[in-house]
């Protein structure tokens, strides 16, 4: 069985930081600490983006994080369905290399529509497994 922690966040600048924090605390409560950093920064990547490019206006987002078989997969839905691109920016540019990092820090990354309206940016992290001591005891393993 995969463990699965969702919330979800207004589409504010301070929702980054708060979304962070509740990674923080998902991750500890499942004894993960070998990626929690890499985890943190791409859901502040993902999270940027949601805001500024993902929600239509009135919409925030939702974060799903799930942990099974040594992968933890975060996901970041949003609203609309305008998919992000990994871009090459200038060195001068002070933005666009959010998804760039996402794909240097993670083990796969991608974009899945939702049923209704809007998409779904995923990252997903290999682990350790340090919360769970037998093969027997570890969840199946989050899509990735």
């Amino acid at each position: 069985m995969t463990e699965s922690r969702k919330k979800f966040f207004d589409a504010r600048p301070e929702s980054v930081g708060q979304a962070r924090e509740f990674a923080s605390q998902v991750l500890d409560g499942w004894g993960l600490r070998d990626r929690a950093e890499d985890i943190r920064l791409c859901l502040s990547e993902l999270a940027t983006n949601a805001i500024l490019h993902g929600t239509a206006p009135g919409h925030g987002f939702l974060v799903r994080l799930d942990s099974g078989d040594d992968v933890v997969r975060l996901e970041v839905h949003d609203s609309r369905r305008r998919r992000p691109v990994v871009r090459e920016p200038d060195a001068m540019d002070l933005s666009g290399r959010g998804l760039a990092l996402v794909a240097a820090l993670s083990d796969g990354w991608g974009v899945e529509d939702r049923a209704v309206v809007g998409k779904v940016v995923w990252s997903c992290f290999k682990t350790t497994g340090a919360g769970a001591s037998t093969a027997e005891q570890r969840p199946r393993s989050p899509r990735c």
